[in-house]
């Protein structure tokens, strides 16, 4: 299994206004001011933490300064990994500070950790092929053409991949397996017998040779000053197509629709998902767009 590389840490989903859900409008941050290591005396971010966050349901934290609630950052915390793929981030006046700089908004906004909330999502790929089997080509690069499994948020209406939220204690391989069964295959709302066959379906399925196309910061339109999006996107390819040839999709969970489609870079898809796809296409040798590849960069 093989590790793949990452994007540049700096933001740019993270600093768009509305904040999603609300009407709240972050600071705004001009690119030359992102970094926190460029001073900036009159920064005055937005407050903002959404009410479902603060209703205290299970996967959020209590506000930082609640009776009670001492939170270990950088560390194991308990069944919470408060710990970042970046390494160490500062902390100050008890509040974690992002590590790819300033968003124009403090709290928490949508996301229900302080510091880091981690993530795992599934790039579950096969050649498109036509009526007789044979691997299609793109016409101009001549490459061969990926397909990827993408649902439709229903949140928000945009394409991504079939992933989620790693629970307190959970794997990241656990989180990968049981995302992509709850938004691709529907699994949530299946008999006890249906789920046991999807459950033989998804072990084969993730039992294959993966590599690891990225770990570390998203980019991702939820991201605050003090709580942020971090993943591990893991690349399952089927290289003949016959492990997926009777996967039985069906959009449940947070999705609202869920196919197979074309990889390629007009693709604009949820969050840092496009890079992700990018980085899949240059391993595999896959088209992804007429000009030269970017290069992976550490």
């Amino acid at each position: 299994m093989a590790s793949g590389c990452g994007a540049r840490l700096p933001h740019s989903k993270a600093l768009t206004s509305p904040y999603p859900g609300s009407q709240v409008r972050r600071s705004p941050v001009p690119r030359a001011k992102v970094g926190w290591q460029t001073e900036w005396e009159d920064y005055r971010p937005v407050e903002y933490t959404a009410g479902a966050v603060l209703a205290g349901p299970s996967w959020a934290d209590p506000q930082i300064d609640e009776e009670g609630f001492a939170p270990k950052f950088n560390q194991r915390d308990g069944e919470v990994d408060r710990q970042s793929l970046h390494g160490l981030y500062l902390v100050e006046n008890g509040r974690p500070r992002n590590p790819a700089g300033r968003t124009g908004l403090t709290g928490r906004g949508l996301l229900g950790r302080w510091g880091p909330n981690h993530a795992a999502d599934p790039v579950v790929t096969r050649w498109k092929r036509d009526g007789s089997g044979q691997k299609v080509a793109h016409p101009v690069s001549g490459k061969h053409i990926l397909q990827f499994i993408a649902i439709k948020r229903k949140d928000c209406g945009e394409w991504a991949l079939p992933g989620g939220m790693v629970d307190p204690g959970e794997k990241i391989s656990a989180t990968l397996k049981r995302e992509f069964g709850e938004e691709a295959l529907n699994a949530l709302q299946k008999s006890p017998e249906e789920k046991a066959e999807l459950e033989q379906q998804l072990q084969k399925l993730f039992s294959q040779e993966h590599f690891v196309v990225y770990r570390g910061y998203v980019d991702d339109p939820r991201n605050t000053d003090n709580a942020w999006m971090e993943t591990e996107a893991v690349n399952y390819h089927d290289e003949t197509g016959e492990s997926m040839e009777k996967l039985p999709l069906e959009a449940g969970d947070d999705a609202g629709l869920v196919q197979w489609v074309d990889i390629s870079e007009e693709l604009q898809l949820y969050a840092s998902h496009s890079h992700f796809l990018q980085l899949v296409s240059e391993k595999l040798g896959a088209h992804w767009g007429q000009g030269p590849a970017a290069e992976c960069q550490q």
